[in-house]
């Protein structure tokens, strides 16, 4: 099917007046194809657990889906406490977030293959909201970006989350994989502080280093050990659950040999064995005014971690994932988290690409991996009280590293505009706090966008090498003779997206035409957009134009900048129009 669209450019007496009575003279009509129907709201936010009941759910793609959320449990469990505790909450919080976030992010994502639960990137905004409003505060705040991460998926905004720079994205990452490792020096090394921890990095690395006479030697011996086991087997074995046979070994061993070391009983005491019932956190206007940066900060964070996390399972599995569908099952799931006490749930990359590697089939995987984790949580959580936080600390460290994207931090160093961006994002998300550091990196990543786009424009200049023969005309419209005699025709071929950025350029362009023409022609066969700013400028030449007398006639511009321009009073009789360059020259041939 094709639908006809076409535009008309007339032709005024006027046009007679200039000597060119065929210019603009144009019937033009595009055949298009016509674009298929747009889906419907229910199409666009049907979970992709419905999708694949409707191609068949086989008991084969139930075994697959087990297996691989087994895997993905057994990943979970030691990272869910370990980012609980760094966030400073207890850690069963870290197994309710997992569960409960991780079931509905899957129930209702729109990827087939999203795990969600505690992610270590919000292990620096959760530990400061806890620290400034409590538990109940985090949980409130919880809520609350639950709330905007919905909102902002059904008014379909989450397209718009994609435009963040990747320098920006590596910046956040590796500031904040900075910050997860200072923070767990303290228990990597088995210190005791004279006072409460700082929070500011400085701050705690003064800290730190005032209380190295306190290291703990066997917990520095646990930690490392730790990080050996977790980095010999991804190389040596990298199916095997690096993480849970680091942390089992280190728990066997502190408990065996007795070593002086805290483990998450001695300082938290034994964990629930049950979720908690529901409940709803005290809320007040000036509570919600108090914790909405909060909020915000947790909802942006979350939409880019779970929309990158979605975009790596889909260039694993070579599937599509729905990006609004799946920002409104974070937020129902950071809504679902906090109402049974855990905190912030995101797509998390490294669990979502085990799930991938395990040989999911779909989100039923990431629903079982949330029952395997309850499983363990109301059958075994009395063992984890003998689990070293050293041994905790440890994966921590390894998550930093691994968080860091070394690789492409060093590649982005090479390009001047991409390392101003990148490094800004990294420091500033280290010593000011993660949203000024996403700000401050947009802005800029924007402002290099610009620059490098107006770069891209050219301005060609060209005049016809073989003029037209012309008679000399009555003698009342005969000019006296000058050396320097204006040119017949002018060509200017703009290349490039013309906008207010470019259009400096093509204005310094105009202002190099010191004899005006009889005929300015404004090729835009290559600009695919004009702005406002762009319109202006040409606006501004057609009145100079006028003003000389000069025709002014615009060539190979597209519908969308014809409606532009003409919006902007760029209309016949003052401009003439044509559809192509070689039709103006083709008219132009043919008086």
């Amino acid at each position: 099917m094709y639908a006809m669209s076409g535009v008309f450019i007339g032709v005024h007496d006027r046009a007679r007046r200039f000597g060119n009575p065929r210019i603009g003279s144009i019937y033009r009509f595009a055949m298009t194809p016509s674009h298929p129907a747009a889906p419907t709201f229910a199409e666009l936010f049907t979970p992709k657990l419905v999708t694949i009941f409707r191609e068949g759910y086989t008991r084969r793609n139930l075994q697959s889906d087990a297996v691989a959320g087994l895997t993905v449990a057994i990943v979970a469990l030691p990272l869910s406490m370990a980012i609980a505790i760094a966030s400073g909450v207890s850690p069963d919080r870290g197994l309710f977030t997992a569960i409960v976030g991780g079931f509905l992010v899957s129930a209702l994502g729109g990827s087939r293959f999203q795990i969600g639960g505690p992610a270590g990137a919000f292990i620096v905004l959760v530990a400061g909201t806890v620290a400034a409003h409590g538990l109940d505060g985090l949980i409130l705040a919880t809520m609350m970006s639950g709330v905007i991460l919905t909102a902002i998926g059904l008014l379909r905004l989450g397209t718009f989350i994609k435009f963040i720079p990747h320098p920006v994205t590596v910046g956040f990452t590796a500031g904040i994989a900075v910050i997860i490792f200072t923070s767990q020096l303290k228990e990597i090394l088995g210190l005791t502080l004279d006072g409460p921890e700082p929070g500011p990095i400085i701050p705690k690395i003064r800290a730190i280093v005032a209380s190295l006479d306190t290291v703990t030697l066997p917990a520095l011996a646990l930690a490392l050990a730790t990080i050996s086991v977790i980095v010999g087997l991804k190389h040596a074995m990298p199916r095997m659950p690096g993480m849970l046979i680091a942390v089992g070994a280190a728990t066997v061993g502190a408990h065996v040999f007795e070593l002086p070391v805290e483990t998450i009983g001695s300082r938290f005491g034994e964990l629930s064995g049950m979720l908690p019932a529901p409940r709803v956190p005290e809320i007040t206007l000036e509570r919600l005014e108090t914790l909405l940066p909060n909020a915000v900060a947790f909802a942006l964070l979350g939409a880019i971690e779970s929309l990158l996390s979605a975009v790596v399972a889909d260039g694993m599995s070579g599937r599509k994932h729905r990006s609004n569908c799946e920002l409104v099952a974070q937020g129902v799931a950071n809504i679902g988290a906090a109402l049974f006490g855990g905190f912030c749930v995101t797509g998390t990359i490294a669990r979502t690409a085990t799930n991938v590697r395990a040989g999911a089939h779909g989100p039923i995987a990431g629903m079982l991996h949330a029952l395997f984790l309850l499983a363990f949580l109301m059958l075994a959580a009395p063992l984890a009280s003998f689990i070293p936080l050293a041994a905790l600390a440890g994966v921590l460290a390894t998550v930093a590293w691994n968080m860091t994207e070394h690789a492409a931090f060093a590649t982005l160093l090479r390009s001047r505009g991409d390392a101003v961006v990148l490094l800004s994002t990294f420091f500033l998300t280290i010593f000011r706090g993660l949203t000024e550091g996403i700000v401050v990196g947009f802005a800029l990543g924007t402002l290099l966008f610009v620059v490098r786009i107006a770069e891209t424009l050219s301005v060609e200049r060209r005049i016809p090498l073989i003029a037209r023969d012309r008679a000399d005309g009555p003698p009342e419209e005969r000019v006296p003779y000058t050396q320097h005699q204006s040119v017949d025709t002018l060509i200017y071929r703009v290349s490039g997206a013309f906008f207010f950025g470019a259009a400096s350029t093509v204005e310094s362009a105009m202002t190099l035409i010191t004899d005006p023409p009889r005929t300015f022609v404004l090729d835009l066969a290559n600009v695919p957009y004009l702005d406002s700013t762009g319109a202006n400028t040409i606006a501004a030449a057609a009145k100079n134009a006028m003003r000389s007398g000069t025709q002014l006639v615009i060539t190979g511009a597209a519908p969308p900048i014809q409606r532009v321009l003409w919006l902007h009073g760029v209309r016949p009789p003052e401009v003439l129009f044509a559809a192509s360059l070689a039709a103006y020259e083709g008219g132009r041939a043919a008086e």
